[in-house]
């Protein structure tokens, strides 16, 4: 993919780019038109004509705008400022207007992108993945947080609660009414590699995910990875799953929560885009995002190293390879693409 030409907002009405360009030329057909001079050696006038050398797309984004859906990893209220900046930057950096859409859950975000209302997204590898089982999603961009490519899932026990391991919890849950919070049902590092461990581990874990839980050795309770601390800082769970990266959000962790079990080496969350764009429509947002300079990593108020900078600041290219450990995590919990029916 080295030889991606950049893409250029267009100066007209709506962006077009050549399709020859955008799948890799070698810039001698750069996917414009253009012209050349004949000359007509019997001594008439010369004469202009116009050689077309691709085929020309208009990139409406299939409905004249440009909708970015973010998935409920943080409070909701702080996404708005957090990505604003990138809401921005694709507006500027094409012919239609962009919009920011904020999803109440990562399978909202999926059908969006399966239906053809949200045209790229960032979600959970857990749900990405699903996604492209189901044919509702492509994965594109892999982003880098904390210095890494990689992240990992963690179990924690309630500060009241005296277990050390997984085994501990086991004997904790067969002899306590006990609630585990988790993030959304559809993230990999608060849900899907938690509820793998714990059956791992020996656990009953009844028909979890797609269940309500009424099956399991203990009651679950889903909401986002802050939503799952805050469940079990506030003594409403003795244990939660949640991401790595939360911890390092809240100053007073080790106060309210013990870790008991750490799952390393996740692949770092995605950047995915519908399957219903054209391939011309994909590659413009993959260049967008690897040539975007870093303020859009900033927030709202543009300054690095304040509350509302995002959590990741870099992209790379990628594709559904680079997920396949959640993939099997998921084939060994039985989850299929009729997750999402």
């Amino acid at each position: 993919m080295a030889n991606r030409r950049k893409f250029l907002k267009s100066t007209g009405v709506a962006a077009t780019v050549g399709l020859a360009g955008c799948m890799g030329g070698d810039g001698s057909g750069d996917g414009t038109t253009t012209t050349e001079e004949t000359t007509d050696t019997s001594g008439s006038e010369t004469t202009e004509t116009t050689e077309s050398t691709t085929t020309e797309q208009t990139l409406d984004f299939q409905n004249g705008e440009l909708n970015f859906n973010t998935s409920p990893a943080v409070a909701q209220e702080k996404l708005q400022a957090q990505y604003q900046p990138v809401k921005e930057y694709l507006d500027k950096s094409f012919d239609v207007p962009a919009k920011l859409k904020l999803a109440n859950n990562y399978s909202a975000v999926i059908q969006a992108l399966g239906a053809g209302t949200s045209d790229i997204a960032e979600t959970g590898p857990f749900s990405a993945a699903l996604g492209v089982k189901a044919d509702k999603a492509e994965i594109v961009l892999q982003r880098k947080g904390y210095g890494s490519w990689e992240y990992k899932s963690l179990v924690v026990a309630a500060d009241d609660v005296d277990v050390s391991n997984l085994d501990e919890m086991k004997t904790y849950l067969e002899n306590n009414d006990a609630t585990v919070a988790f993030a959304d049902r559809l993230s990999a590092s608060g849900c899907l590699f938690p509820l793998y461990d714990l059956k791992k581990a020996g656990i009953d874990i009844g028909s979890l995910p797609e269940s309500g839980g009424s099956d399991a050795s203990f009651t679950p309770n889903f909401s986002s990875h802050t939503g799952a601390y805050e469940t079990l800082k506030n003594g409403q769970a003795d244990f939660a799953g949640i991401g790595g990266f939360v911890p390092g959000l809240q100053d007073d962790f080790d106060k309210h929560a013990t870790i008991i079990k750490e799952h390393d080496g996740l692949p770092r969350a995605p950047i995915v885009v519908s399957p219903e764009l054209s391939d011309a429509e994909k590659t413009a947002l993959v260049d967008a995002f690897t040539s975007a300079p870093d303020k859009i990593y900033y927030g709202k108020d543009g300054e690095k190293g304040t509350d509302d900078d995002l959590w990741f600041n870099g992209v790379r290219e990628t594709d559904v390879e680079t997920y396949q450990p959640v993939i099997d995590a998921a084939n060994e919990l039985g989850i299929g693409a009729d997750y999402f029916k």
